[in-house]
């Protein structure tokens, strides 16, 4: 709440606002500090005149307002209007914010002194945004006021009392004993007894305590605000186009009469919930900007600890090194301090900077909080598009960069300690900024390192008292079957997962690191083995549209009555393997077909109809071999309801053979396979299947494997 109150002062005089008004750059001032700052224009400049020229100006319209900027460009203190030869030059003024403001101008000289002046027109400009602002001839009746602002300060301060003081206590204020609903006034005992007797009409009166009174105080019902232009009238419409609250006479006979309006209150309530939205935007910025100060305080405390583990680094090696080493310490020593001490300043320069932004956020927040409890529509609708306003700009300062530190904990310094005796005097930090050396090999982390499936992930780091600078890693895998490396991942992160292994095979790892200056020598080989079987689903991303997934992408079905693809997700270029089909559905009139595929299969066709698809369709006696549409090997025995059809992929003998109900379907029914095969189905409406994976091989098959 105490961050609030700079959002609940007026920039003028630097007290709480007393009786605050809007103005259309949506700032606020008191209407007395108002009065007070402002300056008379010639008739010329009037809006009448302006208007009448031709060169008509709209009150929000600061491009040209700001021509008659009332300070100057050099910002020397003094401010004249621009354009006005006949303004005199008037010094500013400071109010308590430090804001500066222009006093009126001086009063006229006396007639007989001087011809009497031309008419002059009210210019106000504003002391936060130094927008210059032309009254009309309301004068500051023109600019609404803002009870809303009023109600927030009268809560602020009520809360902020220690205690509920007597209102008529004529020196220091006793604590006030009860309130009179009637009088709306709190009294002390003292002072109850002598202006509020318990006789007469008084007695009627209902006491309360002073806690209850002040509730009963904040829940009565506040004044309908009336309308500027129509003093006798309240708002009970909202004019979309001047975002304003109207009343009725305003539609019928103002300036309002052609503008589209709404309901007040379903304005209020849009207008409630679109600052509660922007809320939560800066309200994350806030949160991330004290989880940014808690990593800069992190910071400092770890650039302290770098340095003394530096400097105890520093002088180990320094002391192993002759007598004639000791002068130079002290230089090297000094220049590790500067650098602490300027890593330290950058860090603290952006807490004080981040701070302060973050104090700021935090007020306007407690501040926008406050109004949207306010319950008075109107008043709310005269500040809510400003604050929205205020909310979106402060989230925006909180852009790039802005919560990403400026200095790293790291000491970019070097010792180097290989010179002989005679280059004592030429020893000196190795900048790596300047010249890198060559980055020490990284460190495999093998707890964070696994297989999964045909995938493998992998972790690594640098050295714990590596200093050199890393611009990136090379991480290289062998095939599988101990041959030549390859490249697999260059970057800059230190973990990356490897997709598309084979199956059942051992593969080896290695990374290096490298920067400008050079590549590092290897890391250890680290040793990976894969998965013995494969397990996998039906892949989604390059089905046809027809087809319907469910039991985590494991049964399919399909929506048209004409043939739809299905591919597997895991593809196979190596090494022994064996998936099932069970039919959950078949009416005997489709015809499904099962087998292998590339990845560039014809989705829409049965499977085998063209080059790319190696697959036995069946019905309820018979299956056929097909591929490139031509039909081999037509054997006896369907697929019914409930009937478990077999797929053995054997890239080791490049063949493909199939089974129903474990009983294999002829004999093998493709040869020389060679290439990567994806697992695929093709089937209609009135077909149902399921996958099943990570099988053993089939019997029949094992024993056919050992004969020789």
């Amino acid at each position: 709440m105490e961050e609030m109150e700079e959002e609940l002062k007026c920039p003028v005089c630097g007290s709480f606002y007393r009786e605050p008004i809007i103005l259309p750059c949506s700032h606020n001032l008191c209407q007395a500090c108002a009065r007070n700052i402002l300056v008379q224009t010639p008739d010329s400049e009037s809006p009448q005149s302006r208007r009448a020229s031709g060169s008509a100006v709209s009150d929000y319209d600061y491009l040209d307002l700001d021509k008659m900027s009332l300070y100057s460009e050099a910002d020397s203190g003094y401010g004249s209007y621009g354009g006005f030869a006949s303004a005199p030059t008037t010094p500013c003024q400071k109010s308590p914010n430090g804001v500066r403001v222009f006093p009126p101008t001086a009063p006229p000289p006396p007639a007989a002194l001087a011809p009497p002046p031309p008419p002059r027109n009210a210019c106000l400009t504003c002391p936060q945004c130094h927008r210059s602002l032309v009254l009309d001839e309301r004068g500051l009746r023109g600019f609404p006021r803002n009870r809303l602002l009023e109600g927030v300060i009268d809560r602020y301060q009520q809360g902020r009392a220690a205690a509920l003081r007597c209102q008529l206590c004529e020196k220091a204020p006793k604590e006030a004993a009860v309130m009179c609903e009637q009088c709306d006034v709190f009294y002390c005992d003292p002072c109850r007894l002598r202006c509020h007797p318990p006789r007469g009409p008084l007695a009627k009166h209902r006491l309360v305590p002073p806690a209850q009174g002040r509730v009963s105080r904040r829940l009565s019902p506040r004044k309908i605000s009336t309308c500027t232009d129509h003093e006798l009238e309240n708002h009970s419409m909202y004019c979309v186009q001047c975002k304003s609250p109207v009343c009725y006479q305003c539609l019928e006979e103002g300036k309002h009469s052609s503008h589209e309006v709404k309901a007040l209150g379903a304005m209020w309530k849009l207008h409630k919930s679109q600052l509660s939205q922007a809320l939560n935007g800066l309200s994350d910025r806030a949160k991330e900007a004290k989880e940014f100060l808690v990593q800069l305080r992190n910071m400092v405390q770890q650039i302290q600890e770098n340095s003394v583990e530096f400097e105890a680094c520093l002088v180990a090696q320094c002391d192993a090194l002759i007598d004639a080493l000791n002068r130079r310490k002290a230089q090297l020593l000094s220049r590790v301090n500067k650098e602490h001490e300027h890593k330290l300043k950058v860090v603290r320069d952006q807490i004080s900077h981040c701070t302060v932004k973050l104090r700021q956020t935090t007020g306007l927040m407690e501040y926008c909080l406050e109004v949207i409890k306010e319950n008075d529509p109107s008043g709310f609708l005269q500040i809510s598009d400003a604050l929205i306003r205020r909310v979106h700009m402060t989230e925006d300062q909180w852009g790039k960069g802005t919560l990403t530190p400026r200095m790293t904990t790291d000491f970019d310094l070097n010792l180097d300690n290989a010179p002989l005796l005679q280059s004592i005097h030429q020893l000196d930090f190795v900048q790596m900024k300047v010249s890198s050396p060559v980055p020490a090999p990284p460190i495999l982390q093998l707890e964070e390192c696994c297989t999964h499936n045909n995938s493998a992930t992998l972790s690594w780091k640098q050295p714990p008292l590596s200093t050199v600078q890393v611009e990136g890693y090379i991480l290289e895998l062998d095939d599988g079957n101990g041959g030549q490396f390859r490249e697999v991942y260059v970057g800059k992160e230190t973990m990356c997962t490897v997709d598309g292994l084979h199956f059942n095979s051992t593969y080896s790892a290695r990374v290096k690191a490298f920067n400008k200056s050079g590549v590092s020598p290897y890391s250890k080989t680290l040793v990976l083995q894969t998965s013995e079987v494969a397990w996998f689903s039906f892949d989604p991303s390059s089905a046809h549209a027809d087809i319907i997934f469910s039991n985590d992408n494991l049964t399919v079905t399909c929506n048209s009555y004409d043939d739809r693809v299905v591919l597997g997700k895991t593809g196979f270029s190596k090494g022994l393997h064996y998936w099932e089909l069970s039919i959950d559905r078949y009416d005997n009139h489709p015809d499904p077909a099962f087998g292998v595929a590339r990845i560039d299969v014809l989705k829409d066709a049965m499977l085998g109809k063209d080059d790319k698809a190696w697959a036995m369709y069946v019905d309820n006696n018979r299956s056929w071999f097909m591929h490139n549409n031509s039909h081999t090997n037509r054997t006896e025995g369907g697929i019914t309801k409930g009937a478990t059809v077999g797929v053995l992929l054997d890239l080791t003998r490049r063949t493909l053979t199939f089974s129903i109900n474990e009983d294999q379907q002829g004999p093998v029914a493709f040869e020389n396979l060679e290439g990567l095969f994806f697992p695929a189905v093709s089937l209609n409406r009135n077909v149902q299947v399921t996958l099943h994976t990570g099988l053993p091989v089939p019997e029949f098959y094992a024993s056919r494997s050992a004969m020789p």
